[in-house]
């Protein structure tokens, strides 16, 4: 290799480094980052949910529904039929499905303007509200005492590092 290319890779793996300790440097914000992305998108899914919820209660319509093979923990497939004789089985699957299994008849109610806009009946947003409370509670729970131990780990290093006389952005 010509020193050219040396001098060119000790750079990049300079860079490597100097990025490496930065991030590690910032990692307890970066977990803290990450547990606030998670409550914001569990808050947004729940928006979506209420906003779902009520385009379906300005045209309700209630009728009876299959719950379909093919269900998944993502979705829950139903076939129903509009006033028409049209079978419907939306794509989406049907909202708020807890508790129902393949095979069983329920009752749905479906947006009349959007079939494909469905919930089980007497179901909605606010019946998430537990589940996603929960959930947002158990990543604080999680990632709030890691993101508070690194914190405080990096205090410690920065402590050591000034009582030594190293300059503390190179505590590592």
């Amino acid at each position: 290799m010509t020193s050219s290319a040396n001098e060119l890779i000790d750079e990049v793996a300079g860079s490597a480094r100097t990025a490496l300790r930065i991030l590690r440097y910032r990692l307890p914000e970066l977990v803290v980052g990450l547990a606030v992305l998670i409550a914001v998108l569990a808050g947004l899914a729940l928006v979506g949910s209420a906003l779902d919820d009520r385009s379906i209660d300005a045209r309700r319509v209630v009728t009876t529904a299959e719950v379909l093979e093919g269900s998944s923990f993502s979705r829950t497939l139903v076939r129903f039929s509009l006033p028409n004789g049209q079978a419907v089985v939306p794509e989406r699957g049907v909202l708020h499905p807890r508790g129902v299994s393949v095979g069983e008849t329920i009752l749905v109610e479906y947006d009349a303007a959007e079939p494909e806009l469905v919930r089980v009946a007497g179901r909605g947003t606010v019946d998430g509200l537990g589940t996603a409370g929960a959930g947002v509670l158990g990543v604080w729970a999680v990632l709030g005492p890691v993101a508070f131990w690194l914190r405080r780990r990096r205090t410690e290093q920065e402590r050591l590092a000034q009582r030594d006389g190293v300059g503390a952005g190179s505590a590592g």
